[in-house]
């Protein structure tokens, strides 16, 4: 039977409706209609008048939460259980991320999303492979033990891990330094399929424009892990600022890049290429104070998650949140803040077809809120939870 959501405004990811209905046909979505135009003898949902029901968030940057951590627990009832735990702040799809680890960690990762995906109303859309090609002199919290160059057998292992996840749905995300791979090999893995991105890098502006046009769609987390902009030397961050194709992923907590630089950042690149991710990490979702990262313990103190020496290791925060940031810290209507959680990561992952609009054919992942940003409900492939 049909299902008819009505009562709220509705937000389609391009424009906000009043007087209108979503109707439901099991997992996608059959038709936006005016209220007045709702099909008869279908079962009807009512929400809250004041609550916005919006295209379910969507986070291509996720290394953990509800006490779970993916590189601890490379499963795909882990990867599972991070898409659950994230799923009441009102994201309906993620991709777990694996961040530099041994080969043989890594390839268990990939097969255990490789199943995760093709489970139905999975909220799990790929995996985000951050590392372990990336820079000696700028790992973050990554392990530099295991940081290296790709060999051949990690080139067929990626191209083929691309191929099969796209028949299930699913995109690869992959991190890397352009400094640290050649461009044979970087256009050799976007003819795959696979996203490529750019992060915890040193390369300069010019290596990194040569990457952009080897087949590099975005930037991991821009500004972070990256050298700061100087006048004669601006890197990467200003590679991609300056870019008008690349895609620029960004958290938005107040802490991982100050605001202002954000809004420069959103003026100079064309609308749509800049999308929020959380880099959320156990703690998101519980109440705990510490977690347990290659052995080590990072702290949870006011708003960050830190090692002992103050090193920022991921976000303390969810995507509801970084919603509220958008319009809060940098004065973003509501409408461009919801889109950078939703239609611009689907664009960015190649999924703009499937996920990130509320029109007729798409999967029926939605996220309902309220106007204090509460998350009162998802669905994902149809399927409803409330809080």
């Amino acid at each position: 039977m049909k299902r008819v959501l009505t009562g709220a405004r509705l937000f389609t990811g391009e424009r906000m409706l009043d007087g209108h209905v979503l109707v439901l046909d099991g997992a996608r979505i059959s038709a936006v209609l005016p209220a007045a135009a709702a099909p008869a003898g279908a079962e009807v949902v009512r929400l809250p008048g004041d609550a916005v029901l919006a295209p379910g968030f969507i986070d291509a940057q996720i290394n953990g939460a509800g006490g779970v951590l993916f590189n601890d627990t490379p499963t795909a009832e882990a990867a599972l259980a991070i898409a659950a735990a994230v799923r009441r702040s009102g994201t309906t799809g993620v991709l777990p991320t694996f961040i530099t680890d041994a080969k043989a960690a890594m390839q268990r990762a990939a097969e255990a999303t490789l199943e995760a995906v093709s489970r139905p109303a999975s909220g799990v859309l790929g995996i985000h492979l951050e590392g372990p090609f990336i820079s000696q002199d700028r790992p973050g919290v990554h392990e530099p033990r295991y940081i290296r160059t790709p060999d051949a057998s990690d080139i067929e292992f990626l191209t083929a891990l691309s191929g099969r996840m796209a028949t299930v749905g699913g995109r690869v995300v992959l991190t890397l330094a352009p400094e640290r791979v050649e461009d044979a090999v970087i256009r050799r893995l976007a003819a795959s399929g696979m996203v490529l991105a750019a992060g915890h890098t040193a390369a300069t502006y010019e290596r990194t424009r040569e990457a952009l046009e080897a087949g590099l769609r975005g930037f991991t987390h821009l500004s972070n892990a990256m050298p700061p902009v100087t006048n004669r030397q601006p890197g990467p961050v200003l590679a991609g600022m300056d870019s008008e194709s690349a895609w620029c992923g960004i958290i938005l907590d107040g802490i991982h890049v100050h605001p202002a630089l954000l809004r420069l950042l959103l003026k100079s690149k064309p609308s749509g290429k800049v999308f929020l991710v959380t880099d959320a990490m156990p703690p998101v979702g519980t109440d705990a104070d510490s977690f347990t990262l290659y052995g080590n313990t990072i702290f949870r103190r006011d708003g960050r998650l830190v090692t002992e020496t103050g090193t920022l290791a991921g976000a303390d925060i969810d995507m509801a949140a970084s919603v509220r940031n958008g319009v809060q810290l940098l004065g973003l209507p509501l409408e461009e803040s919801l889109r950078m959680a939703s239609l611009y990561p689907a664009f960015f992952l190649g999924l703009d077809e499937y996920v990130g609009r509320l029109a007729s054919g798409y999967r029926a992942d939605l996220t309902l809120l309220r106007p204090d940003f509460k998350v009162l409900a998802t669905w994902v492939g149809g399927q409803d939870e409330w809080y």
